[in-house]
């Protein structure tokens, strides 16, 4: 099946919550107004949701060819964009507590005198956000297993090796961003 735009949705949607959730663990809430924030995820999410699907597209179809596997590279692209499904519960479910909690929604440490409601609105949140995360991930294994015609044992391990692939190609990113900017970039997270 070739790639589609449905495929291309569900990767910006995976990006604009990747930077949502990079947002809080920045704590953007302190320096910016939810229309920044929002407005930046929604500038930079898609692009870096598509872009971050074709990396991990070469990585993981790669992996899956040493592995034994017999997916085409559409196939890959395709796993990944469509394991990002919970991804757009996430995305509503982000929305709607920045409508409600405000700043607070990006702020990773709660404040002492907030609102028990809000307080406990942004730990729903953030539990939900979790659980997605991981059904995505589990997704993810599921369909390389299926696509590849592997086992789930050794679908789980290429999804690991690919993982460490793509923390270590960051860590080289910011490392190359770090040398030619003297520093002046902070560090994710």
């Amino acid at each position: 099946m070739p790639i589609s735009r449905m495929d291309y949705l569900l990767g910006a949607a995976q990006g604009i919550v990747s930077w949502l959730a990079l947002s809080r663990a920045q704590s953007a809430g302190i320096d910016s107004t939810i229309g920044e924030i929002i407005g930046k995820a929604l500038i930079a999410g898609p692009l870096a949701g598509v872009l971050g699907l074709y990396l991990m597209t070469a990585i993981y179809f790669r992996l899956g060819k040493r592995a034994g596997g017999t997916a085409a590279r559409d196939h890959v692209f395709h796993v990944l964009a469509y394991s990002g499904v919970p991804m757009l519960a996430s995305l509503a479910i982000w929305l709607v507590t920045a409508l409600i909690a405000g700043r607070a929604t990006f702020i990773q440490a709660p404040r002492a005198d907030q609102e028990p409601f809000v307080a406990l609105l942004l730990r729903l949140q953030f539990i939900a956000h979790v659980v997605l995360i991981g059904w995505s991930l589990l997704l993810q294994v599921m369909g390389f297993s299926e696509v590849e015609r592997l086992p789930t044992r050794r679908a789980f391990a290429l999804w690991i090796l690919g993982q460490v692939i793509v923390m270590l190609a960051i860590m080289v990113l910011w490392i190359l961003i770090l040398s030619v900017g003297g520093g002046a970039v902070p560090p994710p997270g």
